[in-house]
């Protein structure tokens, strides 16, 4: 099993204001070919940000079925920056509830995960059913009749912790403050839908482990990284030595129709030495040097009916959905303030893997998390860009690859679903 790795930042430092939107902030000229700093670096767009988004009418995920299975299992979660407990109560339903007593507003559950028979508050010893229900106040009614408790007119049913409404899709567990959102199906869109059934759809999963790390760049980034197929064959000296993603091969980033999701998707060559060799003066990044020391870490077993071996799915505002290769996993993004954002990582393989396969898998599982092979460069990257936007006088970036599409793509050189992402999120700010 994997371990528990690097530190997670303090969820004390999440930002909780209540901020004018008055504010006018106005895109720089040139539509969506630019991208100002402020959205990266603004504390007002930050708030504005969770208001909108995250509490806004959309599906946040939060857990897998796989990891809450048993009646009085719960699991630590957040939507945005909220914490939340995700459980599975005694009839067997999925309940999502705030991670705040509904007395103080403690957050009562301190343990990762765990199995329950009821959540108790710390503080004061207010405790909570797995529906999230109030069910008991210690000196309810004072002592001994001599003053004190709560009122008379006070019910606990008033009083429960505040309930999301809760979709489950495939094993995959999403949570939203808002009663507007469309239905999970809907809300993916059929091209995202497709990919994302090939990894869930009449799986069952078996755990293998989580990784957790606090990576100093804003949210959004992530998002960006993963649209972004460009850097994939310039940043990464493994991908490309090791023609994992080469440019010329068959790759492609495949949007939904409102621009806020997308699928970076990728075929490994056939003959990858050919497809290495055709393009790697354009890519300072490989490395004739490499080599593998065990080259059971490249195979690849053909498992999924599906032209990719490589799908990265960014399902907004919160999911990654990994397959590389053989490896299986979701990342989970809590924004963390404008300045930061913490990762949670989950690796998973299926009940029906032999002990082969989960070798196999945690072999491959080097390749992501905070210390993988390329999940190393792109946190350093982002890290990068969040330094100079911050710092730098200068105020907007430039996304001009492939003109002023937006959306899906075939183009590696592209930045099409980078501007449609941008498109999607100006109309939901009001920007």
């Amino acid at each position: 099993m994997f371990s528990v790795n690097t530190v997670i930042g303090q969820p004390g430092s999440f930002a909780k204001e209540r901020l004018d939107e008055s504010h006018e902030y106005k895109w720089p000229e040139g539509g969506l070919q630019y991208i100002p700093d402020w959205v990266y670096t603004s504390p007002e767009i930050y708030q504005r940000e969770i208001r909108r988004i995250f509490h806004g009418p959309t599906w946040n995920f939060v857990a897998l079925e796989a990891e809450i299975p048993n009646p009085g299992d719960f699991k630590r979660s957040y939507v945005g920056p909220t914490p939340v407990v995700v459980t599975r109560d005694s009839d067997g339903a999925v309940r999502v509830f705030e991670n705040r007593c509904a007395h103080r507003g403690a957050e009562f559950c301190r343990t990762q995960r765990g199995n329950v028979k009821e959540f108790v508050c710390p503080y004061h010893q207010w405790s909570y059913d797995l529906q999230g229900n109030l069910q008991g106040v210690p000196f309810k009614r004072g002592v001994k009749g001599e003053g004190g408790g709560m009122p008379k007119d006070f019910r606990n049913e008033d009083h429960g912790l505040l309930k999301l409404d809760v979709s489950t899709l495939h094993g995959v567990v999403f949570a939203s403050f808002s009663k507007d959102v469309e239905p999970i199906e809907q809300y993916l869109g059929p091209r995202i839908l497709k990919d994302f059934e090939v990894v869930f759809k009449e799986r069952r999963l078996r755990i293998l482990g989580y990784y957790r790390n606090e990576l100093p760049g804003n949210w959004k980034l992530y998002h960006e990284n993963l649209k972004d197929p460009y850097h994939a064959t310039l940043l990464h000296s493994f991908l490309v030595t090791f023609g994992l993603m080469v440019a010329g091969s068959k790759n492609g980033m495949i949007a939904d129709a409102t621009g806020r999701h997308g699928t970076l998707a990728s075929a490994k060559p056939e003959d990858v030495a050919a497809a290495v060799g055709a393009v790697k003066g354009e890519m300072r990044a490989y490395r004739e040097d490499f080599k593998l020391a065990d080259g059971r870490f490249l195979q690849y077993v053909r498992e999924f009916d599906s032209p990719w071996s490589v799908t990265m799915q960014t399902i907004w505002p919160n999911l990654i959905v990994q397959r590389e290769l053989n490896t299986l996993g979701i990342r989970h993004i809590v924004p963390n303030g404008p300045h930061s954002m913490i990762m949670l990582w989950t690796m998973f393989g299926y009940e029906t893997d032999d002990e082969e396969m989960v070798r196999h898998r945690l072999r491959q599982g080097n390749l992501m998390g905070p210390s993988g092979f390329l999940g190393l460069e792109d946190n350093e990257a982002i890290k990068f860009v969040q330094e100079g936007v911050r710092r730098s006088p200068s105020d907007r970036g430039v996304v001009k690859l492939g003109g002023d599409t937006q959306g899906s793509t075939n183009a590696v050189i592209d930045e099409a679903a980078i501007r449609g992402m941008y498109a999607y999120y100006r109309r939901t700010m009001g920007l």
